[in-house]
């Protein structure tokens, strides 16, 4: 058992909807002397709670943080109201991560999506959750989709279901519905399927959990080395699957990695650069509007929700994205350097940059580029050839030679 310290902090789950302690906190809630919580806990609180300070929870969290660790360290006994278990996307990892394990009790309660749960007859042990709290992007929503069945959203008041809703359908998913379950374990509880279509016009109580479900798997499975043929594509504007494989290798995604794929004809590379970046972000940049459109149905069909397509002349439709920690140049590299000098500008330190090249003109550019920069730097001639039938037996049909330029931005000097 974990050995806590002196005074600890005691962080109390309310049931959600009743809002009524767990068992055997009772003498923890009488001998507070400070009570933390938001406004609508604060109004919630046992009647054998009479605190000589109550702190709501508003603003930034960092303050309150340090007015929790001040009381405390003063000797009085601090108890934080939150909702369900505090550990479940809640406040107590927040915390935990202020003052450490050992000054941190927490006494959990049933969970939002345990409820949930039990009222639509879902085992909950295999749906992903994410929250929407304070977040500018639905990031997280897409990448759940594109590896899970069931996805539990924690709302806020800007992220309502109708505006979840009205994100996935803007950014193509049609196979799958929501189940808007309000006011769970309170007075007026409602459990609601619906398609998203219906979602738009609907009204939501404030207090609501979305579960958005799959209604039918993806045409082609997400995975690395999708066979050329499955994508559609302008005939020869594909990166094909040996170059790809490769290219991706070079690059380096890490689960958290920002990745932009540039000049991205079909968006392979964007699509299989997601499978690997599920935690980040992976923007197709297109230039061609009709080439735009296939990456969005490619995008559709292998259920690659990540891949956020974006149509514009380059550098000027980069200057909105968030900085990569990956950039793949598979073509719109252009007779200048604008476009490589804006990603290498915008580039994290310590990042990196790959580029395909068939021309000898574009190597020796891009060669000269980084040596100007000192960056550090690599060429690979890769060459591959695939089988192809003849007369009743097999040749070796060659492709073109590319060259894979790697690059690494440098580190800034202490």
């Amino acid at each position: 058992m974990f050995e806590k310290s002196q005074n600890p902090v005691h962080v109390v789950g309310l049931r959600p909807g009743a809002l009524t302690p767990p068992p055997g906190v009772e003498d923890v809630l009488a001998r507070a002397q400070v009570l933390v919580a938001g406004r609508r806990l604060l109004d919630a609180a046992p009647r054998a709670c009479q605190p000589e300070r109550a702190i709501p929870i508003v603003g930034p969290l960092g303050p309150i943080l340090e007015d929790i660790e001040r009381e405390r360290a003063a000797g009085k006994a601090v108890v934080v109201l939150a909702d369900g278990d505090p550990l479940f996307f809640g406040l107590g990892k927040r915390l935990i991560e202020a003052l450490g394990a050992a000054l941190v009790v927490v006494h959990p309660n049933l969970c939002t999506l345990q409820m949930a749960a039990a009222r639509v007859g879902l085992p909950w042990h295999d749906v992903r959750v994410v929250s929407l709290h304070g977040r500018n992007d639905f990031t997280p929503l897409f990448a759940a989709l594109a590896r899970f069945e069931r996805i539990a959203v924690f709302t806020d008041p800007e992220h309502t279901p109708a505006v979840v809703a009205q994100a996935l359908l803007e950014r193509g998913v049609v196979d799958a519905q929501l189940i808007v379950l309000e006011n769970l374990g309170g007075a007026g509880e409602t459990a609601r399927r619906m398609r998203m279509e219906e979602a738009w016009d609907l009204p939501f109580s404030d207090l609501n959990l979305v579960l958005v479900e799959r209604t039918a798997p993806p045409e082609i499975p997400l995975m690395l080395g999708i066979p050329d043929h499955y994508y559609f594509h302008e005939k020869g504007l594909i990166t094909k699957l040996p170059v790809r494989a490769a290219g991706l290798a070079m690059l380096g995604v890490m689960p958290d990695s920002v990745v932009w794929d540039l000049g991205a004809g079909c968006g392979s590379v964007a699509i299989e650069a997601s499978h690997l970046a599920h935690e980040g972000r992976v923007f197709a940049v297109e230039r061609e509007p009709r080439r735009a459109a296939v990456i969005r149905e490619n995008v559709r069909r292998i259920g690659a929700w990540l891949v956020e397509t974006v149509q514009g002349e380059m550098p000027e439709s980069l200057v909105e994205l968030p900085d990569p920690d990956r950039v793949f140049f598979g073509g719109g590299l252009g007779q200048d350097t604008r476009t490589l000098a804006h990603a290498c500008r915008r580039l994290r330190p310590g990042g990196r940059v790959v580029i395909h090249a068939i021309l000898l003109d574009t190597l020796m550019r891009v060669k000269d580029y980084f040596h100007t920069h000192n960056w550090s730097f690599g060429i690979t001639q890769l060459q591959a050839s695939t089988a192809d039938r003849l007369a009743g037996d097999f040749m070796l049909r060659a492709q073109n030679p590319v060259f894979i330029i790697w690059a690494d931005k440098p580190a800034p000097a202490l």
